[in-house]
């Protein structure tokens, strides 16, 4: 919060400075616990402790959200300064739905820290970082786009058990990844028209370098189309599946 108050107020320097490092491991809390993604907490929607895992899963994705969004302005250099304002938008957002989240998790009686959690996300942070056209293609327009498909059927659950302060809360995280996911789209493809190629068949080559594979269905075609994606793209996503099987 007090970095974007800080761009707001025209303090930051954007310009210049020394060359990024590799940030492997971000600061973060000594809680969670991680470990591997088939190992976390259940996260069974008829018990209260399983809504709470949920929401801490949640929560840990925010969190992480943040860590990228600042990542990428660190990063990458000589970029627009409307590239760094994106993304700092981002972060404090970002920051937003980690606490609100945070305050859900407290009311139950829980905290961030008392699940465990996997660092998958991060991870692909980590793998993408040499290459701002794949960071953008993979963590926001795969990982962060994932959320534009799963969150509208989570807010029918959690609306279902009459829980409408979740909700709020996620109905406000739909909304703003929108604008998330369509900086990282806006920022592909500027990437990808400094180099000459097709921005769709590009991200269906990043697909098949770093997921190994199709994406899982079904996609939510009106929401990503609002997050910039185009109808040959989603054509194109969903016939990976064929190639697949063929």
């Amino acid at each position: 919060m007090q970095l974007s108050g800080k761009w707001d107020a025209g303090e930051l320097e954007w310009q210049e400075g020394e060359a990024p490092e590799l940030l492997n491991d971000p600061g973060r809390p000594d809680k969670p616990e991680f470990v591997l993604p088939a190992d976390v907490n259940k996260r069974k929607m008829g018990k209260e402790e399983g809504r709470a895992a949920l929401i801490h899963a949640l929560a840990h994705i925010e969190l992480t959200a943040v860590n990228l969004a600042l990542d990428s302005v660190y990063r990458y250099r000589d970029m627009p300064k409307e590239y760094y304002a994106d993304w700092v938008q981002c972060a404090k957002e970002e920051s937003t739905h980690f606490l609100a989240l945070r305050s859900r998790l407290r009311e139950m009686g829980y905290d961030y820290g008392y699940f465990t959690a996997h660092n998958e996300l991060w991870n692909t942070a980590v793998d993408t970082a040499d290459d701002m056209l794949d960071r953008m293609g993979i963590v926001h327009r795969v990982f962060e786009a994932r959320a534009l498909d799963v969150v509208p059927k989570t807010i029918k659950k959690f609306d279902n058990l009459g829980d409408q302060k979740m909700v709020k809360i996620l109905t406000m995280i739909a909304n703003e990844e929108i604008g998330h996911v369509s900086s990282g789209t806006r920022w592909f493809h500027h990437r990808c028209a400094e180099k000459g190629v097709d921005p769709d068949s590009t991200f269906i080559e990043l697909l098949w370098k770093y997921m190994k594979g199709p994406l899982k269905g079904p996609f939510n075609h009106e929401i990503r189309l609002k997050a910039g994606f185009t109808q040959k793209e989603l054509a194109m996503m969903e016939g990976m599946s064929d190639v697949a099987k063929g």
